[in-house]
């Protein structure tokens, strides 16, 4: 389940504005599209077997991510080699996963309860931001014109291009400097506890998604922002 740090209640000033990282938030995770990503690539089903959060006691190199071993780019890295491999190639980026992947249908790829989330957000006249690591770097400029659901963002920082990666503070004053807000008044929504932890140090509202239980997430987020939870999503099927 998420938890918000500095919940709306305790804010001086009302969150009026959505801060949400792309990846495992806004999109499904890739360990979530196996089946999509074996029929794109011609894999067998079943080929892919790496579970992240879903089954992290059959996933080491995602425990060792979790411990600070390594980094997520690094993480996603090593599994984009051994995709590349399974189809005969040489994957160097971590970014070539993903576009081969995921670019016949970058829409399917789309976390349906975050997309609730955005609109009623939306239609609370809340702003709206994106607060990425890897936006672009990973997913690629070209698969993110593509999606609808980003058009009409007040902001969209990206560590692709300022280089500073959350939870650095400066990541998150980057993002508030877009918006002209302070601190207090935006709910950061986020996968990763320590990029969680680092909003809540800059004086954020924070809630950690779980991609385990997106809705519960989602709604957590919504009434962190004083909005009524949203009705569930429809299922996704891959």
């Amino acid at each position: 389940m998420g938890r918000a740090g500095r919940g709306a209640a305790g804010c001086g000033v009302n969150p009026h504005a959505l801060v949400l990282d792309f990846g495992g938030v806004v999109s499904r995770t890739l360990f979530e599209t196996h089946t999509l990503t074996e029929r794109t690539l011609g894999l067998a089903p079943g080929t892919l077997r790496w579970r992240g959060p879903f089954d992290p006691d059959s996933d080491p190199l995602w425990r060792a991510m979790q411990a600070g071993e390594l980094s997520e780019r690094d993480y996603w890295l090593t599994r984009a080699r051994e995709v590349g491999r399974l189809v005969g190639e040489d994957w160097t980026a971590m970014q070539t996963l993903v576009q081969r992947a995921r670019s016949a249908e970058p829409e399917r790829i789309l976390r349906p309860e975050t997309l609730a989330l955005i609109e009623q957000a939306r239609a609370a006249g809340c702003r709206l931001a994106i607060l990425s690591n890897e936006l672009d770097l990973f997913y690629g400029r070209e698969l993110r014109e593509q999606l609808d659901c980003l058009r009409g963002f007040d902001a969209i920082v990206d560590a692709t291009y300022t280089g500073v990666l959350k939870p650095d503070p400066q990541a998150y004053r980057l993002c508030l400097e877009s918006l002209g807000l302070p601190a207090q008044a935006c709910v950061f929504v986020d996968d990763q506890a320590r990029n969680v932890a680092g909003a809540q140090a800059v004086g954020m509202v924070a809630v950690h998604f779980d991609v385990c239980a997106p809705q519960v997430s989602c709604d957590e987020a919504a009434r962190a922002l004083g909005l009524e939870t949203a009705p569930p999503a429809g299922p996704f099927t891959a």
